[in-house]
């Protein structure tokens, strides 16, 4: 296998687990996390020997990163619409009823190598998703194509400042805007929701186009949020009320826009989606702001 960085270790005062003391000294595995992945998967040498997490270091020690061919990762084949990529990251148009990642071959997390081109960095790696959106949401899924990218990515999630807006159709007369802070899973979780258009419906009696802002992730939040204040989000099996369930057209729910300060570039980026078809078919005449 071709080396792909190499590290020669200062002599330390007392002795070091090797995990530990590597943290970021290669730039194309930045994270502890990622160095002992590399140590699984048979990446790192110590001195010539492959490494293992039960190894320390001293001093004088030789870690070096062997590339990883990955010819055993399967793709899979789907043709998905890139809305922005550069070197560093990438946005895509997630479809409903796919998974992003996860122990199922027909993920999104399988399909990126063959939608997105490789980036020219020298810590280039498998392109990988930084969040998640549920199977049946639909939406923009940001992607990192880099080692450092995927890092400051999830840096920039966890400070929250990456804002994210979704439109979906929900259920029953609402008030033109208000804010949902009920605690999910015994966290604090906080969603504003802004209605943009309502239209009558003999069955459902209301359904509303509204703009729905997350300012926590909590599992399942928006659609949990929905149906607690008794608007559930028009499609929704596991938390709409039953009955009112369309058959077919899945969950009405879409990540219309993502916000945030490029981690390299630190322009300000903001990427849009268009709003679905099947939104469209009920709101024909909705302009989005």
């Amino acid at each position: 296998m071709k080396i792909l960085e190499s590290h020669i270790v200062p002599q330390q005062e007392v002795p070091i687990r090797l995990q530990d003391y590597a943290v970021g000294i290669f730039t194309t595995v930045a994270t502890k996390s990622a160095f002992k992945k590399a140590i699984k998967k048979q990446l790192i040498l110590t001195n010539g020997i492959l490494a293992s997490t039960a190894m320390w270091v001293k001093g004088g020690e030789t870690i070096q990163l062997l590339e990883n061919s990955e010819k055993n990762h399967k793709v899979f084949n789907i043709t998905l619409e890139i809305i922005y990529e550069d070197d560093y990251l990438a946005v895509i148009e997630k479809p409903s009823g796919v998974s992003v990642s996860g122990n199922s071959f027909a993920t999104i997390d399988n399909a990126l190598k063959t939608n997105l081109q490789a980036s020219s960095l020298k810590d280039v790696t498998r392109p990988r998703p930084v969040h998640r959106l549920d199977y049946p949401t639909s939406g923009l899924l940001l992607i990192g194509k880099t080692s450092n990218a995927i890092v400051k990515l999830n840096k920039l999630f966890e400070a929250k400042e990456i804002k994210k807006t979704y439109h979906a159709v929900t259920i029953g007369e609402m008030q033109t805007n208000g804010k949902v802070s009920l605690a999910i899973d015994e966290k604090d979780s906080l969603s504003y929701y802004r209605v943009l258009d309502t239209v009558s419906s003999e069955r459902f009696g209301y359904l509303n186009l509204v703009e729905l802002s997350p300012k926590t992730g909590r599992r399942h939040q928006l659609r949990k949020h929905m149906s607690a204040v008794g608007h559930p989000i028009l499609g929704d099996k596991e938390y709409g009320n039953e009955g009112f369930i369309l058959k077919g057209k899945g969950l009405y729910l879409h990540a219309f826009q993502l916000e945030f300060i490029h981690p390299f570039t630190k322009e300000p980026l903001k990427v849009r989606s268009k709003l679905p078809k099947k939104f469209l078919k009920i709101f024909p005449k909705s302009l989005i702001p």
